[in-house]
């Protein structure tokens, strides 16, 4: 059953996730769990985050709603637990020991909730000797040989934004641990906390590497692998506009489509001859700089040869599959990429736009029949009981 007042879209729909306001990973797991439909209570703090995104555009709170509790506060903690109270799976980003010193640590939650699944979400950890110290997605992938993977070998290591660290290595890992946690606290009626560090999940997305690593069949350092751009059929090259093509012909039939197509069948016997590696790839590189990028992805259009254009962020939605696909949706005049993945019978959706901070605390005490959110309701008898 939904929850009264939210629409019924998504196979998390009925779910109540509290989330305490931060910035990166957490938020875009809670983002990911209101786009599967649950109902995702955002508790912003006076001011904000110091995320320097206008509200009004921070995408990762589509689909959520606010409220805003100062924890500072005398009656701070009380408001949270009330919400804590109704939910089913919280989300929190602190330092390790932040939100016990405020009120809403995990002993806390459960003496009021003993069925809620307490999700962490850090950098290091909740233990280690790093523990208490600050870091962001760079020196969290930069720690676990993530990082040192990526770009040329004679280039210094090339950052991926925040996507593997942050979101791959933080974010989706909390998302399969709170859910997994959910699973069992429904049958047991037990919650737990998820601890998901981002240098866990940093090193766990590199498992078949560190298999490949111990059988040989990987080299430890940059540019001299099969899937890191030390192979020259698995890789970006540059076009006669300055645009680029990617290249992932690894299988043989694949190998032999893409020569074809470039028109360099005389390397067709190079694919596994490592010595010619360096030769093959001057080839493919002098063969791309004939053409644009629009004029190859022409030659390539409908072929097995695995190639496909290297499209900027604006590109990419109106890249025919993607439109076909629906995998980018405008909503409230924002582009931005649609809830994943896609379910036959519980569909999913952008409901609403990015939750502005305190703009719905009144219909989260309603909802949730927390009067305390809105000032009301404080019965004289606990007015201090819970977390002060």
């Amino acid at each position: 059953m939904a929850v009264a007042g939210t629409p019924a879209h998504g196979p998390l729909a009925g779910v109540r996730v509290v989330e305490l306001a931060g910035i990166g990973p957490g938020p875009f797991a809670a983002m990911l769990l209101a786009d599967l439909g649950a109902d995702v209570v955002r508790v912003d703090r006076p001011g904000g985050t110091g995320l320097a995104v206008n509200p009004e555009y921070d995408i990762t709170n589509r689909n959520k709603r606010s409220v805003v509790i100062d924890l500072k506060a005398e009656d701070g903690p009380a408001r949270v637990l009330d919400l804590v109270e109704r939910a089913d799976i919280l989300v929190e980003g602190y330092r390790p020991g932040v939100a016990e010193r405020l009120g809403v640590g995990p002993e806390t939650c459960h003496a009021r909730n003993p069925r809620l699944v307490y999700g962490r979400m850090t950098g290091w950890g909740q233990q280690g000797p790093l523990a208490p110290r600050a870091g962001h997605d760079i020196a969290y992938i930069a720690l676990t040989g993530t990082l040192g993977m990526i770009g040329r070998p004679d280039e210094p290591p090339t950052v991926p934004a925040n996507l593997v660290g942050d979101y791959a290595g933080g974010s989706l890992y909390l998302v399969v641990g709170v859910l997994a946690a959910l699973h069992h606290a429904r049958a047991t009626g037990v919650g737990q906390v998820v601890d998901t560090a981002i240098v866990d999940g940093a090193a766990h997305l590199a498992s078949m590497i560190h298999g490949m690593l111990a059988a040989g069949g990987w080299q430890d350092r940059r540019g001299a692998n099969l899937l890191d751009g030390g192979c020259p059929y698995y890789g970006t090259y540059e076009t006669a506009d300055g645009k680029y093509m990617a290249v992932g012909a690894l299988e043989q039939q694949f190998y032999a489509e893409f020569v074809e197509l470039l028109g360099i069948e005389e390397y067709a016997d190079a694919r596994k001859d490592l010595a010619r590696w360096g030769e093959l790839r001057e080839a493919v590189a002098a063969r791309f700089k004939t053409r644009t990028r629009d004029e190859w992805s022409a030659v390539f259009e409908g072929s097995d040869a695995c190639v496909a254009p290297v499209l900027s962020l604006r590109e990419a939605p109106a890249h025919p599959h993607l439109a076909a696909r629906g995998t980018f949706t405008d909503h409230g005049g924002i582009t931005q990429p649609a809830p994943a993945p896609r379910f036959s019978l519980t569909r999913t959706c952008v409901r609403t736009g990015p939750a502005l901070p305190g703009a719905d605390t009144a219909d989260v005490a309603r909802d949730w029949d927390v009067a305390r959110l809105t000032g009301h309701g404080l019965m004289k008898d606990d007015s201090m009981k819970d977390g002060d």
